[in-house]
Parts: C-alpha cells; structure tokens; sequence
C-alpha cells in the first residue's frame, strides 16, 4: 500500500496522557497547553517524517552545491577570463538579485503549485544553467562577462522555487514547538552542499593535471578537467536527487496517511484546501513582523555573502593561501559547514527548549556575536591585535557561524511560524527575498569598493610586483571587507532586541 493510500492512523496506546478531541477520542494532533502538556504523533509519523525531510535536506544541499561553486573557483575564474573584482562581484549580484525577485514571486505561486513541484523545477532549471554558465566560459567572445551575467541570473531565479518550496513542505510537518530544533538540524543538511563544493574545489589542483588509476590490466585515465568541473558535476547531482525526492516526498501527512493539528488551525480544517494568492498577498504583506524579519534577514544576506563570496579571494590575495594548502581543505571542506550546522543546531534547539519557540531573543544574541567577532577582525587588520592566516580563518568562522545561525532561524522556523501551513511559501520567499537583496549589495558593491581600494604588493625590496601582463598585482584591503559588515550585524542586533522586547511574552508569531 503507497502513502497516499494508507487510512489516518488512530493509535490506542498511552490515551490517557493525551487531550481528548471533540468526539471524545484522544486527539494526537492536540496544541500543547500548560493544562495538556502531553504531545505525541502518531506511532510511525516521526520515521515518515524523518525520511520525507531528509530527502528534501539532500535536495536543498545540491542546491547549494550549484550555489557556492562560484565562490570556490572565484581566484581560478578571475584569471582565466581576466575579470577585475567588480565584474566577479556583478556575476554574483546578478544571481543574488535575480534570487531575491524570483523568491518574491516564486513563493507566491509555490503556496499554489505546492512545494515538491515547486522544488522541481528549481533543481531541473539550475542543473541546466550551471552547464551552460561552464559552457560559456569556454568561449572566447568579447561580452563574456554580459553573458556570464545573464546566465547566473536566470540561474538565481529558477533557484528560488527551492526555500519556498521547502518550507511549505515542512511547515506542514512539523509543529511550531519542533520547528526551531528542524531548522537546525536541516541546516546541518544544507550544508552538506557546502561541504560537497568545498571538497571539488580541494580536488580541482588534481583535476587539473588529470590522474590515473592503475587496475589488472589497465590503467584507468581521467584527462585534465580543470576548474569547470564545479558546474558539470554539481548539475548531476542535483537532477540524481531530485529524481529520489520525487519518489520519497510528500507535500504534508495527510498525503502519507498521517494528520497533525497545528496551532493556527482548527480540527475540522481541510489540509488540501489552497488560500487565493490575492489573500495569501494580502495576509503576509500586512503584518509589519515579517518586514521586520526580513530586513534582519537582509542584514544576513549581505554578512553571509561577504564571507562566501569572497573569503576565498581574500585568503588568496592577503595571505596567500591556494587550493591544495591543508588549511584550505580545513577550512573549505570542515570548518565552515561544520561551524555553520553547530550554529544553526543549537540555535534552533535553545529557541524551542528554552524560548518555548521564541526566535528574536535569540537571534538579537547571535547577531550582536557576529558584531564581536567582526570589531577583533577590524582590529587585527589594522596591526592593534596580531594578525595570522589562522587567527583570520578563526575570525571568519566565527562571522560565518553567527549569521548561518539567524540564517536557519529566520528563513526557516520564524517562516515557518508566520505563514502556517497555507501561506509558508510565500512568508519564505517575502523573508528570504531581503536575504539576497542584501547578497547583492556584497557582490558588485564590495567588488566595486576592493577594486578602489585595493593594496598594491610588493616585493622585498618594496617595489611593486606585476603580473605577466606588465599590470600592477593588487589584493583585497581586509579592512573594508570586515568594516563592511559591522553596520548590517549592528542593525540585525537592533531589530531582533526590538521584536524581542516589543513582544516579550506574547507568543506571537516569528518573534
């Protein structure tokens, strides 16, 4: 018997703990209440549940694997097409801006299409995009860059069918009480993309000479490949995985024979009824708390894609640390996804356990974190502390784990919790289109400013170095880099300690 043909199931087990529901029997959905503490799903529901999000995790992560590949070959991509920092940074800002539009709009029609749909269509279109972004820098043609920067913002907008369509799908899934501690542990899964990202590019030194295996009888040979293959190979992946969440997923428990009950819902309410969009609109643009948490999400964007848009340049051009250096592989393939899945797991699980699903006091916590970490990163740039490739790298991770945090705990729990099951998609894509709005800003505006600023090098004997084109080499001035993110981590902390403080002990939505 498939999912969708299993009967509700109705356990008999442990119904004396449990609230009793209008027609007298034990109600296993029920609302948790200081007078009904006591809640369970129904026996079977957790492990559907875990398989349902655990397939929508790995899709999500090759998602991101087709994401973060261009931070990864930045320096190699920047010397092969000759690009200055202000056209890597509009290539980024192109996908970034096109991201933010297409969550506004793609979520709106996600709360129709529903979100495994939703989700395939993103993974179908950026498995498509990624190969033609590595086809045209095979080309020789003289505006490269103008079509380097189409093709990356039409990547941007099929990606944004992917966060709305994963929300949906889990805001149906899981209660508000359990929604904090999800995002966590879903962000550990994201991150797994990262990671896949950051181990090709720690391959790419031997790709690029090519290798061979030796077997009995022959040798098995794979030719030189070079730094394109970080947008052939992630286009696999994404459509392998897609294949198996379209297998696996269903789009809320009662399509896998399943019901729970949420906190805005009643029991009589119907789970495959779809709101009007013009009310979906309606409801979500006037409540004055998601544009509150969208113009902190705003402030991680703009953070989050100053670190993964260009750490690897900076570490490249400042300090001299290239792809196949072990604290390169530490740091790409280890440290920044574990950091950000540590940061994300214990966010979300101290918002539920110990906020009872508050998420504004703590992210107000994680963003003022960040505005530590950057303040010693400004220092250390400017000589008042001592300065080291590792201390940067530690400095750079602590950024990276505070806004990863507020990234899991906004997008998606306090989502989650504005829109419901109804209107998830489009609470998502309203939040989660201010993140990359502020993405963009870090693309062409920071590569626009360390493109002004940037610090000659010199030789030992202080003379200027030159490349072979007879150019003067010039790197990233660290100072503007950390500088630049201490307004956004200070107007996140504000924002959040206001939400906080303006709804302490209400239990109001997304605060």
């Amino acid at each position: 018997m498939s999912d969708s043909q299993q009967p509700p199931h109705h356990p008999q087990d442990h119904q004396d703990d449990v609230p009793l529901g209008p027609d007298g029997k034990p109600d296993w959905g029920a609302v948790v209440t200081p007078e009904h503490p006591v809640f369970r799903h129904d026996p079977g529901f957790r492990a559907r549940r875990g398989r349902n999000w655990f397939l929508l995790g790995l899709t999500y992560a090759s998602y991101y694997l087709c994401r973060y590949n261009l931070g990864i070959i930045a320096p190699e991509l920047k010397g092969a097409l000759g690009l200055s920092n202000s056209e890597y940074g509009a290539i980024d800002s192109a996908r970034n801006g096109m991201y933010a539009i297409g969550q506004f709009i793609n979520g709106l029609f996600t709360d129709k299409l529903g979100g495994k749909r939703a989700m395939t269509i993103g993974a179908i279109g950026t498995a498509i995009l990624n190969s033609l972004f590595g086809l045209a820098t095979l080309s020789d043609i003289g505006w490269i860059v103008g079509l380097l920067v189409v093709i990356r913002g039409l990547d941007g907008y099929v990606q944004a069918f992917g966060a709305p369509g994963m929300v949906k799908i889990n805001t149906a899934w899981f209660r508000k009480q359990e929604r904090g501690s999800f995002a966590g542990i879903f962000g550990i899964m994201i991150n797994l993309g990262q990671m896949g990202a950051g181990q090709l590019g720690n391959l790419l030194p031997i790709l690029a000479k090519g290798f061979s295996i030796p077997l009995i009888f022959f040798a098995f040979k794979v030719d030189p490949i070079g730094w394109r293959v970080m947008f052939f190979l992630p286009a696999i992946v994404v459509v392998l995985v897609v294949i198996l969440m379209n297998l696996g997923v269903r789009n809320h428990p009662e399509e896998a024979g399943y019901r729970i009950i949420h906190d805005d819902e009643s029991h009589d309410d119907d789970p495959h009824e779809h709101h009007v969009l013009s009310d979906v609109f309606r409801v979500i643009t006037r409540n004055p708390i998601v544009w509150i948490v969208a113009g902190a999400y705003f402030c991680t964007g703009f953070v989050r894609a100053a670190i993964s848009s260009w750490w690897t340049i900076y570490m490249a051009e400042a300090w001299g640390l290239n792809k196949g250096d072990h604290l390169f592989w530490l740091t790409a393939v280890v440290m920044l996804p574990l950091m950000a899945s540590l940061g994300s797991l214990s966010s979300g699980i101290i918002s539920d356990k110990f906020f009872k699903g508050g998420r504004a006091q703590v992210a107000a916590f994680l963003y003022f974190i960040q505005v530590v970490f950057i303040i010693t990163a400004i220092l250390m740039v400017s000589g008042s502390l001592g300065a080291s490739e590792v201390f940067a790298i530690v400095l750079i991770l602590g950024v990276w784990t505070g806004c990863n945090a507020t990234h899991s705990l906004l997008g998606t729990a306090a989502a989650m919790d504005l829109g419901g099951r109804k209107m998830a998609g489009f609470s998502s894509g309203v939040i989660d289109s201010f993140q990359y709005f502020g993405a963009m800003l870090a693309g062409f505006g920071l590569g626009y400013f360390f493109d002004l600023f940037a610090i000659p090098q010199l030789d030992a004997d202080g003379a200027p170095l030159l490349d072979a084109a007879g150019k003067q080499i010039k790197h990233i001035d660290g100072s503007i880099w950390f500088a630049s993110m201490l307004p956004w981590a200070l107007l996140g902390t504000a924002l959040m300690g206001y939400l906080w403080i303006a709804h302490r002990g209400k239990s109001t939505p997304g605060t």
